[in-house]
């Protein structure tokens, strides 16, 4: 069975992130990432990579998930490993996870379970489900207008092929890396793993997550339930309205997406920006971030806000 890595991006984390760091030591090795951490709690996060064996690498500042990964990927492919796991810090594996999704990529059977092409597996992902009571499957399939969950019929299969994988708990070949490329650093927040994933799938790979592989996650947003709606929204801090609004223009201008996502991801893109200036709190800070990342967006501007 060939090697790995996890790559563990850290921000502000809490005393969740110990658990996840002991977590992935006790099966792969680990390397952290800090995106510039207030002092406290990147103390807490040196005593807890000492422990776990693994390696810390200090950023000093934010400089974006996108950036942190690929610092992250650098020091894994040093390591001289075969494959690069990706967690978010509030996330929890099971004892075998990373296992199993190697044991998915080498042996390759996704398209037999899954109904697929046949084309090769570009990265597996796990059945991420939300560590709450009524707390979302995080699974991704094809849908006409774009990426939507899975049904639990789906989700009964030994795996399915997904529409893209979230980047915690996403297991990439080193070899698919260095043929697709990075996590593209413009985004810097949001959308990144959809982004390299639309990526890998236009070079023919297959995104698969293995059913059997098991990751707890926390989104960390408030939620409110609309009515005639079965699932809550989820409603993310006024700055992050910038990133999403942004980085969805750049979807929508990428050409990575079919006319029909593009069409669904125009749709999404009113009820978000709707949903934040009528409905969310702070709608006037809102306002001003959707504006700033429609605008951004129009104009092709990367990076930090």
């Amino acid at each position: 069975m060939g090697s790995a890595a996890a790559v563990v991006v850290t921000y502000g984390p809490d005393a969740r992130t110990a658990a996840l760091i002991e977590a992935l030591a006790r099966q792969c090795a680990v390397v952290v990432v800090d995106n510039g951490s207030a002092p406290a709690a990147l103390a807490e996060i040196a005593d807890a990579v000492r422990r776990a064996g693994a390696q810390l690498i200090e950023l000093g500042t934010n400089t974006g998930i996108a950036h942190a990964q690929n610092v992250g990927i650098l020091r894994a492919r040093k390591l001289g490993v075969d494959y690069v796991l990706l967690s978010d810090q509030d996330s929890l594996p099971d004892a075998r996870m990373v296992a199993t999704l190697v044991d998915r990529l080498e042996r390759g059977t996704g398209a037999e379970a899954t109904g697929g092409t046949g084309a090769p597996i570009g990265a597996v992902g796990p059945y991420i489900a939300e560590n709450k009571p009524g707390g979302d499957e995080l699974v991704y399939v094809d849908r006409r207008w774009g990426p939507r969950r899975a049904s639990a019929e789906e989700l009964a299969q030994p795996a399915v092929e997904a529409a893209f994988l979230l980047a915690s708990g996403c297991l990439i070949p080193m070899r698919v890396l260095e043929e697709v490329g990075p996590m593209n650093e413009a985004y810097f927040i949001d959308h990144v793993d959809l982004e390299w994933c639309l990526r890998a799938r236009k070079r023919g790979y297959r995104m698969v997550v293995d059913t059997g592989a098991k990751l707890e996650h926390s989104l960390g947003d408030a939620t409110v339930q609309l009515p005639g709606r079965t699932q809550p929204v989820h409603v993310h801090g006024p700055i992050r309205c910038y990133y999403l609004a942004r980085n969805t223009i750049f979807l929508l201008r990428s050409g990575l997406l079919p006319w029909h996502w593009r069409t669904g991801y125009v749709v999404w893109l009113a009820k978000f920006a709707a949903f934040h200036s009528l409905v969310a709190d702070r709608r006037a800070e809102r306002i001003t971030q959707l504006a700033a990342g429609l605008r951004d967006g129009l104009l092709g501007r990367g990076g930090p806000r």
